[in-house]
Formats: structure tokens, sequence, C-alpha cells
């Protein structure tokens, strides 16, 4: 399936999977890259060597294109940065800041750029940074969102920017890579979907609470904050919703959070951890490898799109 951003990072299909904290490292990464899409190991807060050690990693698994995904507030995010060069990544995705300290370094190593963004503003300026391409990313999403949905803020953008944009939020199977398609995105962002991939090293208590959810069973946290969170409805989350309402402060809300995605990811804690995934969870039911989930959304999303697109 040729789009501009197939083109662009030399992938067979559209797809790009999430950079997930402590969810997208590098058997994910090389499981989507190997199925045809673009796998991103997720940097999140961890160090600069764990992060050389997951490419190194990752290019046993797969002579395919993959990328890194880079948390900007991350305190070796500058240690980071240079590891991608060091190691020849190709791709790089950042969220949580501006990440135009490091184009000019990224550039000259032929590092494609591409920002996750949640507003139309955001988009322009990292087109003005030298963006190869922007990550739309709608409230629908796990983990951290914005304030606007996926079907408002894609189109939005890419009547606003030139460079392509991937749609992500919301996005499961091939009826929402086709809508992405008609809204102006050149390829879509998946998440929640590829929690449950095969390849996808989380604990399997994690995994089940996704395969069970229903569309009602998101929750978010941090609103009063500023800095809210999309996650599975639980122990924790209602605990934090019921602190949030009585005026807790920042701090205290912290400490009720701190190492709490760590819990459910690692340690299988889906009563005291966050389950972090989008509103979309209660379409998945079942886990399958990467493959499988990237040939069957194309395929659904070829027959939406009516025509034969080239494989």
């Amino acid at each position: 399936m040729k789009t501009e951003v197939t083109k662009l990072l030399g992938i067979e299909y559209p797809i790009i999977q999430g950079g997930m904290a402590w969810v997208a490292e590098y058997h994910l990464a090389a499981g989507v890259s190997n199925a045809g899409g673009l796998g991103l190991i997720g940097a999140a807060s961890a160090p600069a060597e764990w992060v050389r050690e997951q490419i190194r990693e990752a290019k046993k698994l797969t002579d395919k294109p993959f990328g890194v995904n880079i948390m900007l507030m991350n305190p070796e995010a500058d240690a980071i940065a240079q590891v991608i060069v060091d190691e020849g990544v190709k791709v790089v995705t950042t969220g949580a800041g501006n990440p135009s300290k490091y184009m000019d370094m990224w550039k000259a190593a032929g590092v494609k750029v591409i920002p996750v963004v949640a507003s139309v503003a955001m988009a322009k300026l990292m087109e003005r940074g030298g963006a190869d391409a922007v990550v739309a990313e709608g409230m629908e999403s796990g983990g951290h969102i914005g304030s606007t949905t996926t079907m408002a803020l894609v189109p939005q953008v890419a009547d606003a920017v030139s460079i392509p944009v991937i749609a992500a939020g919301g996005i499961a199977d091939g009826r929402g890579m086709a809508a992405a398609f008609m809204l102006g995105a050149e390829a879509v962002q998946i998440g929640t979907r590829f929690v449950v991939a095969s390849e996808c090293i989380v604990h399997e208590n994690y995994k089940q609470q996704l395969v069970k959810a229903k569309d009602i069973d998101s929750a978010v946290t941090g609103m009063s904050t500023g800095h809210p969170v999309r996650s599975i409805r639980n122990k924790m989350t209602k605990e934090y919703l019921r602190m949030e309402k009585e005026g807790a402060d920042f701090m205290e809300l912290e400490k009720l959070t701190l190492g709490s995605l760590r819990k459910a990811v690692v340690e299988g804690d889906v009563v005291n951890g966050t389950i972090m995934a989008g509103q979309i969870a209660g379409l998945v039911s079942e886990i399958r490898p990467a493959k499988v989930i990237v040939e069957t959304m194309f395929e659904e999303a070829d027959k939406l799109l009516g025509r034969k697109l080239e494989a």
C-alpha cells in the first residue's frame, strides 16, 4: 500500500506502532516491522544505555526499518538523542516537548523526525521546525491525552500542514484505518491493539484486562492537574478520581500513581496499577501475532476504501 508515509519510511503498510512506555520494547517493535509496519521502541523515562541495548536487540530480530519514540521530558533525552544517531536509527517520534534542539543533528544523520501533536498550532510549529511528518493524536487514545477527538483533529491538521499526517487515537481495525484516510491521513498509529499482540511482553493479566474490556471501561484521571491520562477503570482509578474530586493536590495524586504503570505491565497488578488503554479497548477481543493484526487491518481497509491498493 503506497502512501506518502510508506515512501518516507520505506515500509510496506502505513501502520505505525505506538511508542508506549514499558510496553514498546524490542520484541514488539521487531514484530511489527517484520509484519510490514513500523515498530517503535519506547524510550519513555528509561536511561540511554537501555535504549541502546533495545536498538541492538531489535536489529537481531529484524532487518526492516524501525524507530524510537523519545519523551523529551526524560532527563536523559540529550543522551538518547545521541544514541539514536550513533546506532543508525532512521526514524524517531517525539512527545512531551519540542524536538527542535535535536533537529539539526538528526537531519544530518538522515533521521526522519515525526512529532506527536494534539493541536493544529503544534503541528504547524513542528512543520516549521523541519519535521518530516506529524502524528495527530486524538483524546480517544490511551495514556497521556489531549483535548480534541481524532475525528475533529486529523482533518484540521491535514488542512494546516503540507507534510504527511499520521492519525492516532481510537483506531483498532480496518474501519478506523479507512476512516483516517478519508480524514486526510497518510498512515495510522496503533497503540492499544498492539498491546495484545503475541510479541508484546506485557503481563498476561494486563492483556486479559484489555481483551475483557467494554466500551465504557476507560477512565481519564488527572483532568484537574493538566496531565490527563486514559486507562482502564480499576481500584486505583476510582481512588484517584475520588481524591481529585475532593481537591487533592498534584503531589498527593502523583504519589498514588508513582510506579503504577510498571506494576501493571511488569508485575501484573491490574488492581492498583495503571492499565493504559484507549477507548477502542472494547474492540480488542483476542491475542494475535503482529503480522495478523497488520495484514487484517490492511485487508479490511482495502475493501472499505473500494479500490485495490498496490500491496
